[in-house]
């Protein structure tokens, strides 16, 4: 029987493979064909190459904060386990029945609480993650521009 395709890449391999110098200098290869007047090159090349660094390192910020959540949730899955054990055996020496369906209740508010708690805490991770990686492309969007701005400049005189 044939092997069937993985449906998600493993990311770990695909960064480690992604070369951005590589891609730099390719794409400064390019550039370097066609000679402008009076455009500074290596201004340009040095300007793109930090964009590309921006934009690696957002990346990697938000796969590091992917990589968080799927921790977390691992450890909240093997808790919420570990707790339903506890809260079966628990309703299961309750009593008698009205006891055992306080218990129940107890439990089941306990569980719906700490879902809650659970669900708020990996949406603030998520939210963390997006902006630390949405930081660093806004602040070399600014310099990106600044940079742009001064290159434009120097043409003009």
């Amino acid at each position: 029987m044939a092997k069937s395709p993985e449906l998600f890449p493993d990311m770990t391999k695909l960064m480690s493979e992604f070369d951005m110098t590589k891609l730099t200098d390719q794409f400064q290869n390019f550039m370097q064909q066609y000679k402008l007047p009076g455009v500074d090159m290596d201004a340009l090349m040095a300007g793109q190459r930090k964009n590309m660094e921006a934009l690696t390192n957002a990346n990697r910020v938000a796969f590091e904060g992917v990589q968080a959540v799927a921790r977390r949730q691992s450890e909240i899955l093997k808790e919420t386990m570990e707790e339903a054990t506890k809260a079966v055996e628990s309703v299961s020496k309750s009593g008698s029945p009205p006891e055992a369906a306080a218990k129940q209740a107890e439990v089941a508010k306990d569980a719906f609480e700490r879902a809650l708690s659970n669900m708020r805490e990996l949406a603030e991770m998520v939210a963390k993650s997006q902006e630390e990686a949405g930081t660093t492309i806004n602040t070399r969007i600014t310099q990106s521009l600044e940079e742009f701005k001064g290159l434009v400049l120097k043409l003009k005189q």
